[in-house]
C-alpha cells in the first residue's frame, strides 16, 4: 500500500462522511460544526506537533503529525476538496523554487 493510496482513501472516506450522523461519526460532527471547529482542531494539532518536535520525541512527531495531517484533509473534504488538489500543485512545484514560487504567487 502506497503513501499515495492511503491518502486518497481517506480523502475518499471524509468526502463519504460529510452527510453522516455527527452522533456515530467524528468526522461528520466536525462537518457538522463549521469551519471554525476544523480550524481550532488543526490549531490544536499543529501546537501538539510542535511541541513534539520541541520534545524530539519521534514517534510523538509521527502521531501529531497524523493528526494534523488527517484534520487538513477533513477541511479540504469540507470545502468539497480533496487530497488530488493538493497532489495536483505539489506536481506544479516540483523543481521550482520555493523563493520563486513564492514570489510568483505574490504577482497573481
Amino acid at each position: 500500500m502506497s503513501t499515495h493510496d492511503i491518502l486518497h482513501r481517506l480523502s475518499e472516506t471524509l468526502a463519504s462522511r460529510r452527510h453522516a450522523d455527527p452522533e456515530k461519526s467524528y468526522t461528520a460532527k466536525l462537518f457538522s460544526e463549521g469551519p471554525d471547529s476544523i480550524l481550532k482542531k488543526i490549531g490544536e494539532e499543529t501546537a501538539e506537533l510542535i511541541m513534539a518536535a520541541k520534545d524530539g520525541k519521534r514517534l510523538n512527531i509521527v502521531w501529531e503529525s497524523t493528526d494534523v495531517i488527517y484534520h487538513v484533509l477533513v477541511l479540504l473534504a469540507f470545502y468539497g476538496l480533496s487530497i488530488e488538489d493538493v497532489s495536483q500543485e505539489m506536481r506544479r512545484r516540483e523543481g521550482i523554487s520555493g523563493i520563486d514560487e513564492k514570489a510568483a504567487r505574490g504577482n497573481k
